[in-house]
């Protein structure tokens, strides 16, 4: 890799290296992040980092970790979970030729062993069906795996066909000739209308005797080959001196403000209006786009069930369609927010985020600002069965640090929900159901992350009930229920799972003789009525969980949510027998 990186560093790429996350520069991204060690010190190479935090590599508090991490301001996205950097670099790619309209080019490096992954394929598709000329894939074709040598070795043909049927510009180089390598880089530079693949031969330890092109040296240090690998590579060293920089970047890319964002209009319901939280959600997200031009939509074939559609109906040059590819939908979105360029907000069935639940979990190493909203979420999807039902989502997504999870429980809430989601830190998740609910809201209701509403409430509650989405309105009715038996009971309406209000929660307990009832669309693994339990298990409150017990099955919305215990009934009977 030495050769390559060489040229791309010191000969290919534009950027600035006092200004590491420059707009105008270059992206690149080290997909097979467990080759760190070169990147870092290319960067020590060309003045950016001294010398001697390439000594400290992997120590306790250095940011030279094993792996690159955005703690580094030259690193966008954390990688070393294989397979997933080509589509962060076809997020920026498609940024920086759709959104931008900037000359800053974009490079991804990836291994011949991470190119079994599925995903890498579905970014190739990708990068191929919007022409993103302004992308570059390098294959280092060492030949060898972690344990044993990689499915396809030196074919480097077959590589070659794999990448031409996928529409991609695919030349094979000798990966070791610099000559060559600057050759087939301007080849890229001038090819318009498709991506470009190089597909390096290279061998692994190249140089280093004892060692390259043998098995079992993957991560590995040298130890007693140490000596004779650096008395080979100084010999081959003619100029300790050189005096290299980076080229100069093109400064074209827009000034870009996303602060602030707001919904461009209030939300216009009635009371007791009946709106499917994912209708309002296409409908906020029109709103903000109307207010910042740089928030842009993304989805995967659901555009019309997950409401982006009007998104894409108002503002067609800023909706990427991902097609049925979950994994490559995530990947893009996180690479589109890098360098804060967009508002990204990425939306598919809930249940289908979980097919991409590993690059999920990489968007928050990576500090991602990327947005998800999950629909067709729980039993109360009806008859589409459980292949389509997420009821694993809030577990999910609680689990990643720094998450805001929201779930609002009607059209107004939506709105808001997606309005503080686009001005948030971090990665967000908004749960929207497939029914429609009753607005339960004015127009002029304030939200707040991590504040609960009280729906109802008396100085004679008995038990408090805690509820979100399709179960608030059921929540809602088991109360009058109970009402007219002369049992009164606080039902509080979470917002947000995570942060989940502890104060509210803990104060409505109080109130209601320490019992507290929680219902949930969900597995009770995971979802809210563990993390109303976690909010209060040491403070003496006695908390009941109603969530779905079994894999479900298909049916009428009304009916499955009365079979799996979760309906206004099955509230009224719990709260009797608490």
């Amino acid at each position: 890799m030495a050769d390559i990186m060489s040229v791309l560093f010191f000969h290919v790429m534009k950027y600035k290296v006092n200004d590491q996350r420059d707009c105008n520069s270059d992206r690149f991204v080290l997909s097979k992040g467990h080759a760190a060690p070169i990147l870092y010190a290319c960067w020590v190479e060309n003045g950016g980092y001294p010398e001697q935090k390439l000594m400290e590599l992997r120590k306790i508090d250095n940011t030279f970790e094993g792996h690159p991490t955005p703690r580094l301001d030259f690193v966008d996205v954390a990688t070393g979970s294989l397979g997933q950097g080509l589509s962060n670099a076809c997020g920026m790619a498609y940024t920086g030729k759709y959104f931008d309209k900037a000359s800053y080019r974009v490079f991804c490096l990836i291994g011949d062993g991470e190119s079994a992954e599925g995903s890498i394929w579905e970014a190739c598709a990708f990068a191929s069906e919007y022409k993103l000329d302004n992308l570059v894939l390098i294959l280092d074709a060492n030949r060898l795996g972690q344990s044993q040598p990689t499915a396809l070795g030196h074919q480097m043909d077959t590589y070659q066909k794999r990448f031409d049927a996928f529409g991609w510009n695919a030349i094979v180089v000798d990966g070791h000739n610099v000559e060559d390598l600057c050759k087939v880089f301007h080849e890229a530079s001038v090819t318009t209308g498709k991506p470009t693949a190089i597909l390096a031969k290279t061998f692994k330890g190249k140089g280093c005797p004892d060692v390259e092109n043998l098995e079992n040296w993957h991560g590995k240090a040298l130890g007693a080959k140490a000596e004779g690998a650096i008395d080979a590579i100084s010999k081959l060293i003619k100029n300790n001196k050189h005096s290299l920089t980076p080229p100069v970047p093109v400064d074209d890319a827009p000034a870009v403000n996303i602060s602030e964002v707001k919904l461009f209009e209030a939300p216009s319901y009635s009371l007791g209006d009946m709106v499917a939280t994912r209708v309002a959600y296409g409908t906020a997200l029109v709103k903000i786009g109307k207010d910042n031009k740089h928030v842009v939509a993304i989805d995967g074939d659901m555009k019309n069930s997950t409401y982006s559609i009007k998104f894409r109906d108002a503002f067609p040059d800023r909706f990427i369609e991902c097609f049925i590819a979950e994994q490559n939908l995530v990947g893009v979105a996180m690479g589109a927010a890098c360098r804060n360029r967009t508002v990204a907000f990425a939306s598919t069935f809930a249940c289908f985020l979980s097919r991409a639940y590993d690059q999920i979990r990489m968007g928050a190493v990576s500090q991602s600002n990327v947005n998800f909203m999950g629909s067709h979420v729980g039993i109360s999807i009806g008859e589409d069965g459980p292949s389509q039902m997420a009821l694993e989502d809030l577990s999910m997504f609680r689990a990643i640090p720094g998450c805001t999870v929201f779930y609002p429980s009607d059209a107004v809430a939506m709105e808001r929900a997606v309005e503080l989601a686009a001005n948030t830190p971090g990665m967000c998740f908004i749960r929207a159901s497939r029914p429609t609910t009753p607005v339960v809201y004015g127009n002029t209701e304030e939200f707040k992350i991590g504040k609960a509403k009280v729906r109802r409430q008396s100085d004679k509650d008995q038990v408090t009930i805690v509820a979100a989405g399709v179960t608030l309105p059921e929540a809602e009715k088991a109360a009058v229920t109970l009402a007219a038996e002369g049992i009164n009971v606080c039902v509080v309406d979470p917002f947000t799972v995570k942060p989940i209000d502890k104060a509210t929660l803990l104060t409505c307990a109080k109130a209601s003789g320490n019992k507290v009832l929680t219902v949930e669309d969900h597995y009770p693994e995971g979802g809210l009525g563990e993390a109303v339990s976690a909010a209060l298990s040491e403070e003496g409150v006695k908390v009941r969980r109603l969530a779905v017990q079994n894999i479900p099955y298909s049916g009428p919305p009304t009916v499955l949510l009365e079979r799996f215990g979760i309906s206004a009934s099955c509230i009224v009977k719990a709260v009797k027998g608490f």
